[in-house]
């Protein structure tokens, strides 16, 4: 098996129908797909791609080799103490852009780049979610609106740009620990030649294979409650390797704080007239804030008891 990999371009076309129904498989059964032909120039990437590697190298490189993780690996080492994974520690570095924080100054072009390329992101994550919108029948801006609490642009955009540097004990640690992602609609623009990203289907950790110039896609807790589950949010984790720095710039079109998210009402009652599916997960009515509280505490824990947590402590 292999993650979807759709053609975003052929939604403007005669295979429009048939993009659809891809795009509609790979939320409802995977969770993951790749788009290609999304609208966003090779060279812009491009961009991306070397100020981002520059930026590791003159910025963080030398303080990740003095971080805990690297502390915890080499006290291992001299201990020669191995107790297996490491359940609290992940072999990342990462900062995070938002519009109104400070970003790096080094390398000289890292923030015209990365401004422009979170523009383009933002814009295809709405047609995307206008994609979703149209594929569960509602009303076309169903799910923008829902996550930025109304009309506005309330929602929260953010982009973590991450690196996971070659790891000496890949069998001690992951790059990032397994988890479902809190948000909306995360748009992945991944490392195309060192992989280590995977995906849970069907009980299989499979990889999500590195594609030129792709966005990876995934949906997030927010999107299966709106979806009312038909939308599944999708475990998935980075392992680590001793070879080769991966790259990995992840950007969340999340809910604003103070959104309140529940299932739409069409799919509730779409539901309630499906006796087969009345065993599934209840989606509780919640305002975002208020799970971010609880995810924060029980990110790397099975999801469902976040959907009843977030009810107690409201």
């Amino acid at each position: 098996m292999a993650v979807p990999v759709i053609d975003f371009s052929k939604l403007n076309g005669e295979e429009r129908a048939k993009t659809m129904a891809q795009i509609a498989n790979g939320c409802e059964e995977w969770g993951f797909f790749q788009l290609i032909n999304h609208g966003i120039s090779e060279e812009l990437l491009e961009r991306v791609k070397k100020v981002c590697s520059e930026f590791y190298k003159l910025e963080r490189e030398e303080s990740f080799n003095n971080s805990t993780s690297v502390k915890i690996m080499n006290e291992i080492s001299e201990n020669k103490s191995n107790g297996g994974k490491l359940e609290h520690v992940d072999w990342e570095d990462v900062i995070t852009l938002l519009d109104d924080n400070e970003w790096p100054q080094n390398p000289q072009q890292f923030r015209e780049t990365m401004a422009e390329y979170r523009s383009e992101l933002k814009k295809l994550a709405e047609k995307l979610m206008e994609v979703m919108d149209e594929n569960l029948g509602l009303a076309k801006g169903f799910i923008k609106k829902a996550l930025n609490d109304g009309e506005g642009d309330n929602a929260f955009f953010g982009t973590k740009v991450s690196h996971y540097p070659p790891c000496p004990y890949p069998e001690l640690v992951n790059g990032l620990r397994a988890h479902t992602d809190a948000g909306g609609v995360i748009l992945l623009f991944q490392d195309d030649k060192v992989g280590g990203l995977q995906m849970l289907k069907d009980g299989e950790w499979l990889d999500v294979q590195p594609v030129p110039n792709a966005i990876v896609i995934n949906t997030g807790d927010q999107i299966e409650v709106l979806s009312n589950g038909r939308y599944k949010s999708c475990w998935h984790r980075v392992l680590v390797s001793t070879e080769g720095n991966r790259r990995s710039i992840a950007s969340f079109y999340n809910p604003s704080l103070k959104a309140t998210i529940c299932p739409a009402p069409e799919l509730l009652a779409e539901k309630e007239n499906n006796q087969q599916q009345v065993d599934e997960i209840y989606y509780p009515k919640f305002v975002f804030g208020d799970y971010m509280d609880v995810y924060a505490k029980l990110k790397f824990q099975p999801k469902e008891p976040r959907f009843q947590a977030v009810v107690k402590a409201t």
